[in-house]
């Protein structure tokens, strides 16, 4: 299984590697692939290095890491929240971001003199992590601990509050294009990766993947309740905070580079439960190859169906993910 889920996800990046406005043969992809790992390329072009090396593989790569930090946030979070609705953005980190990124675009305040892109990653970053300080002390407040329940409704009024501020930031300041910047990043892009973010992508994707699988045994736990957990020696509040701090933080890098890409933390999980069981120690793996292979997939998309123009992938996300979500539901015995 784990091997067919490895072939499956290089299978799906190499077809992504030779797909887009100008297509590269396989057999040339591999041939540049060869060529920047010390072999013999066999008379790579220029334009075929550029192309593949980078250009597609940063992005290609960068696909695969926030597509699996994604999954893998959505599985965590739906089980500590016992929430099947719970997604990445619940603790208002999408909102956040929005807002450090809009006061860059539209209003054009920098950020340490930092180029624009850059600028707009870091105030994304930063809105990202004030907007989670924020949920937590209003869902912690009266020393009442960290329940799920107050989590969201937190998370719910910042976002609302963070939506008012970028709402009327754009109407007021947003002249010429900049409107439509702000809603190309709100909607997901892949298209500004390079082997820098990258990799800083990769490393976060590592890392949620190892810290997560580690709490595996806990989250089983929570499926049955707080009570259960606690009968079972589990630290309730201690997990609730680290790994909700922590997908915060993993979801943050993400939204800081790649904007906003949403559903695939929302029914990863969901797809993945019926193949491998509800064990967190199968699930997790599971979801962040899902989340992989759907990003993957989603953004050879978006870079090839219109021609010298890319569709947003959050929107390309959303079509898949409604009738997916819509088609779970009705699975479902009622209860």
């Amino acid at each position: 299984m784990a091997t067919l889920a490895v072939l499956s996800l290089v299978a799906s990046a190499a077809v992504a590697l030779a797909l887009g406005s100008v297509d590269v043969p396989l057999s040339r992809v591999l041939a540049v692939l060869v060529r920047r790992l010390g072999g013999d390329g066999g008379g790579v072009t220029v334009l075929e290095d550029q192309l593949v090396w980078q250009l597609r593989l940063p992005r290609v790569l960068g696909a695969v890491a926030v597509g699996a930090v994604l999954a893998l946030c959505g599985a965590v979070l739906q089980s500590l929240t016992r929430n099947d609705l719970a997604d990445p953005f619940l603790l208002g980190v999408s909102s956040g971001a929005t807002v450090g990124a809009v006061t860059v675009m539209v209003l054009g305040i920098g950020v340490g003199g930092l180029v624009a892109s850059t600028a707009v990653s870091t105030a994304a970053f930063a809105g990202a992590l004030a907007a989670l300080a924020v949920v937590l002390l209003i869902a912690a407040a009266g020393g009442r601990g960290l329940s799920p329940h107050r989590t969201v409704l937190a998370g719910v009024a910042v976002a609302y509050l963070c939506s008012a501020y970028t709402s009327v930031v754009v109407i007021m300041h947003g002249e010429g294009d900049a409107a439509r910047r702000v809603l190309s990043w709100t909607l997901g892009s892949l298209a500004g990766l390079r082997w820098e973010s990258t990799l800083v992508l990769l490393a976060a994707a590592a890392v949620a993947l190892v810290w997560f699988s580690a709490y595996a045994e806990r989250l089983d736990a929570f499926t049955f309740g707080e009570v259960s957990a606690l009968s079972l020696g589990v630290p309730v509040t201690a997990t609730r905070w680290v790994l909700m701090v922590a997908t915060a933080l993993v979801t943050a890098t993400t939204v800081a580079y790649a904007g906003v890409i949403g559903f695939v933390g929302l029914v990863v999980p969901h797809l993945v439960r019926p193949l491998v069981g509800h064990r967190h120690v199968a699930v997790l793996p599971a979801s962040a190859w899902g989340g992989a292979v759907l990003l993957v997939w989603a953004d050879t998309a978006a870079r090839s169906l219109v021609d010298r123009q890319e569709v947003p992938i959050g929107a390309l996300t959303a079509l898949l993910g409604v009738p997916v979500l819509i088609w779970l539901m009705a699975r479902r015995p009622r209860t």
